[in-house]
């Protein structure tokens, strides 16, 4: 086993005071084949050898599940212990029972403990109870599957659940490992550990040797630098985040990639030729109100930036001042939950009344939004809020002739400010020049 190896296995066996897991919950990030597997049937054979534990391996795939099954049974065949594979009554100290049929494999030590290695379902493990959950492949390990299986080991005196995998990549389908990830980051965990080797930022120089060795602990020993030098063609995003470590902080999945939109950004503030352009939206939750504003230049394009995004509980008073500027042209307005009553407060202070858009004008805003952005008619100034919004949403459908809108699929984002920004640039691209009235006799 090598030195990073024994690491882990030592911090995740580490007691407290009382004898109980220091860690009842431990994640550890890594890049593939960098030798997890070991440090996982390190512990089960300690949980069913030694401990009398009742354990349970999981993993996303049956082959993965099968490969830990082969992988645990060969430690215990070095080890000396013998296998029957029939129980008996009357078995030896240091033997074993296993079962290999595929996807429901089980080990059962001679008066000690007992192992079964699942594939991960929504249900499965539901009414069984378990000492040691090993989530393995935890990248897709969904919160409907944590639901099933976490508290399979609350009634256990001392449970632990360990999780191994990689970040996320853009097939990835789940969230718990992120999410713990987070909490982890934020300092809120209790009782938990976490170990990863993992680059900060996306580089290019993906053919950095030092890099390979800096972020994957066993190379050069059970990995090789010619199967590195083989996944170059994989992809600068693929290959930062499978063999570096790169936990995005983008969504992969969103129907505007952080890419896109990163190749709108100009580093200077354009200037402005026309008046400015308001959209406003009230959150469907009705906690939040944004606001965002947008503007042609002289090359064509619009420029759009977000104002604000505050609690409805903080008023209007600040929207109103923006609104006051003579050179705001025209305000939309979307949001039932707040849409009437700013919308006469506006009219009240004797501006000019503003629009509230339809539903066909709203998924004719949406997609004129989207073309913007393809065709690079829109420029911003990478404001983090309103990258953070567009880069992380997903469509949703509206109407029923295949219309759509845009919903966030992260809670650190409000897509109210993404939906601020489509209304604003809305209002700007079919702007019609005014023209002063003329009248002859």
């Amino acid at each position: 086993m090598l030195e990073w190896q024994e690491m882990q296995i030592n911090a995740i066996m580490t007691t407290n005071e009382d004898d109980l897991w220091s860690y009842m919950k431990y994640g550890l990030c890594i890049s593939r084949r960098n030798g997890k597997g070991e440090i996982l049937a390190a512990r089960e054979f300690y949980a069913i050898a030694e401990l009398n534990e009742k354990v349970c391996h999981t993993a996303h795939r049956t082959t993965t599940s099968h490969d830990a099954f082969n992988r645990l049974y060969t430690l215990l065949k070095k080890s000396g212990y013998e296998e029957f594979t029939k129980k008996k009554q009357e078995m030896p100290e240091r033997s074993f029972y296993s079962s290999k049929q595929y996807g429901l494999e089980h080990i059962e030590i001679y008066g000690g403990g007992v192992i079964d290695f699942r594939t991960r379902t929504n249900n499965g493990g539901l009414g069984e109870g378990f000492d040691l959950l090993v989530i393995d492949e935890a990248q897709e390990y969904t919160s409907k599957q944590e639901s099933a299986l976490a508290y399979t080991v609350s009634a256990s005196p001392n449970p632990q659940i360990i999780m191994t995998g990689t970040p996320p990549t853009a097939t990835s389908g789940g969230d718990v490992f992120e999410t713990l990830r987070g909490v982890i980051l934020s300092g809120m965990a209790e009782e938990t550990g976490w170990s990863e080797w993992s680059i900060e930022k996306q580089t290019d120089d993906i053919s950095n040797v030092d890099l390979w060795y800096k972020f994957n602990p066993s190379l050069g020993t059970i990995l090789k630098e010619r199967n590195i030098r083989a996944e170059l063609s994989v992809g600068v995003v693929d290959f930062n985040i499978q063999r570096l470590g790169l936990w995005v902080k983008y969504s992969q999945k969103s129907a505007i990639s952080a890419a896109e939109w990163d190749e709108l950004k100009t580093d200077e503030m354009p200037e402005i030729i026309e008046k400015y352009y308001i959209g406003v939206k009230y959150g469907k939750d009705g906690v939040n109100v944004a606001a965002s504003i947008a503007a042609r230049t002289p090359g064509g394009s619009i420029f759009v930036e977000t104002l604000d995004c505050q609690s409805v509980r903080n008023g209007v008073g600040w929207l109103l001042e923006y609104i006051h500027n003579p050179k705001v042209a025209k305000v939309a307005i979307d949001g039932a939950n707040g849409q009437a009553i700013l919308s006469e407060q506006i009219k009240r202070m004797g501006y000019r009344p503003p629009i509230l858009p339809k539903v066909g004008e709203i998924i004719a805003a949406n997609a004129e939004f989207e073309q913007a952005i393809v065709q690079k008619r829109i420029c911003h100034t990478g404001q983090p809020s309103l990258a953070g919004s567009v880069s992380n949403c997903e469509k949703r459908a509206i109407g029923s002739n295949g219309g759509f809108g845009f919903r966030s699929i992260s809670d650190l984002h409000d897509i109210a400010i993404m939906d601020s920004a489509i209304l604003a640039v809305w209002l700007a691209e079919n702007a019609q020049e005014e023209t002063a009235q003329t009248i002859d006799y």
